[in-house]
């Protein structure tokens, strides 16, 4: 697994923080009051996750529902939960990556936004289908959060992603690549 960099918005970028440690609170329920408590002193528009490597209660994902994005390192459906590389590699899958979701209750099931494919190679380990898949992840976690602040992402009542983003056949990326024929 590629090492992340932590990210100071506070001091890089004059950003309030604050530290909410689960560790203070009894159980996973207290600790997402406390954690909702801070976030909403914020007023915020949205809350995006990332590392954040927490299972949050139904409670608190429904309090920030159609507003709350986390990222996963994989092709959601595929490989919800943790180990996303080391179990694509045992599969033997060619195409691997990550997906930007809406969160629900339904852990690393929510209404999809965008996702991004690499071609799994092989001489690849876990780590450097990480690092490839964590390239694709900045990438995709910033447009997501783009469109999402633009308007040109929103989750219906249905709980369906809807985007005034014009849609295109674009490239398909298939793995290994085809000969070309001459």
């Amino acid at each position: 697994m590629p090492t992340r960099k932590v990210w100071r918005p506070q001091k890089q970028h004059g950003i309030a923080t604050r530290v909410v440690a689960h560790r203070d609170y009894a159980d996973r329920a207290a600790f997402d009051v406390a954690l909702a408590e801070v976030i909403d002193s914020y007023q915020p528009d949205f809350v995006i996750l990332a590392g954040f490597m927490r299972i949050l209660t139904e409670q608190f994902v429904n309090r920030y529902h159609g507003r709350l994005l986390n990222i996963h390192p994989s092709l959601l459906p595929a490989y919800a939960g943790m180990h996303t590389h080391e179990r694509a590699l045992q599969d033997g899958v060619k195409i691997h990556g990550c997906t930007v979701h809406f969160v629900t209750p339904d852990l690393d099931h929510g209404p999809i936004i965008i996702q991004a494919a690499v071609s799994v190679l092989s001489h690849d380990t876990p780590h450097t289908l990480a690092a490839r898949v964590l390239k694709e992840e900045h990438q995709i976690y910033a447009q997501a959060i783009r469109w999402l602040c633009s308007g040109q992402v929103t989750l219906n009542a249905e709980g369906r992603v809807v985007s005034s983003r014009a849609e295109h056949a674009g490239a398909a990326l298939i793995a290994p690549h085809l000969e070309q024929h001459s």
